[in-house]
């Protein structure tokens, strides 16, 4: 690749639109992730941004638009090692007892080829995982003896072993203390230094606030901002508002989601 070619969007979504059990949650969504960026998804609950993610991550279909993935449509793309997902924390453990390293080497299954067995190129990443999150010393604990900050952890390393050129999150940071808010930064940083993409949605900007370079705030299903990366007070305000009465739909009835004030208006109040 010469420095004169435009690398290809690890996410473009084009008048993207979803709806479950035919409600509209998703509403015309236009959004490119351009490769090495950090981009954090805003909003409250019930704004779109948990759907926006999984059907980004092919979890959701969507009923309207194109999503690409590195310049490939969703329905076509197959080089999933690409792409790194790291769930809200409550799925972090199931009934099945696993150690820190069982959890976090199963990001690599999608590294080797079928029935091939551990490689030192994987023992290698999965090590290099739990050293950069801070459980190279846990390895051999159980998930389910692990704080809820910690099984976040595990769910970082678990993608970062896999290598992604993409990483999603969502709500990584949601009841997640300090030390291990800090140590979720560290994760991301060198993961962005090694230039990969990362897409964030939180409510809690905390330590990683340096390393954001857009926010995207949501809105009603839509994208209301998408801009310089907001302030921990903004950021904290676009999660916690609430709608108001006269805020309503054309059939005089509440929308799916609460309202949320542009950034840009809330900034203005402060003055």
């Amino acid at each position: 690749m010469t420095a004169a070619t435009p690398r290809v969007s690890p996410v473009t979504l084009d008048r993207v639109s979803v709806s479950i059990g035919g409600r509209p949650i998703l509403r015309d969504v236009d959004l490119a992730v351009r490769a090495g960026e950090m981009v954090t998804l805003l909003g409250p609950n019930g704004s779109g941004k948990s759907t926006l993610v999984r059907t980004v991550t092919g979890l959701l279909p969507h009923t309207r638009g194109e999503v690409r993935l590195f310049g490939t449509l969703l329905g076509e793309f197959a080089e999933w090692q690409r792409l790194g997902f790291v769930p809200q924390r409550s799925t972090a453990t199931t009934g099945v007892p696993s150690t820190v390293r069982e959890v976090v080497a199963s990001g690599r299954v999608g590294r080797r080829r079928l029935f091939r067995p551990t490689s030192g190129e994987d023992r290698r990443a999965v090590e290099a995982a739990l050293e950069v999150v801070g459980l190279a010393g846990r390895s051999s604990y159980g998930v389910s003896q692990l704080s809820g900050g910690q099984q976040q952890r595990v769910l970082i390393a678990r993608a970062l072993a896999g290598e992604p050129d993409l990483l999603v999150l969502d709500e990584p940071t949601a009841g997640v203390d300090l030390p291990n808010q800090q140590a979720l930064a560290d994760a991301l940083a060198s993961l962005k230094a090694r230039g990969a993409t990362i897409l964030l949605v939180a409510h809690e900007i905390g330590p990683m606030m340096p390393l954001i370079d857009r926010s995207v705030v949501m809105r009603d299903g839509r994208v209301a901002y998408d801009g310089p990366p907001l302030s921990q007070e903004v950021a904290s305000h676009t999660h916690h508002a609430h709608d108001h009465p006269d805020h309503l739909d054309h059939a005089g009835t509440h929308d799916h989601a609460p309202h949320v004030a542009s950034p840009l208006d809330f900034e203005r109040r402060r003055r």
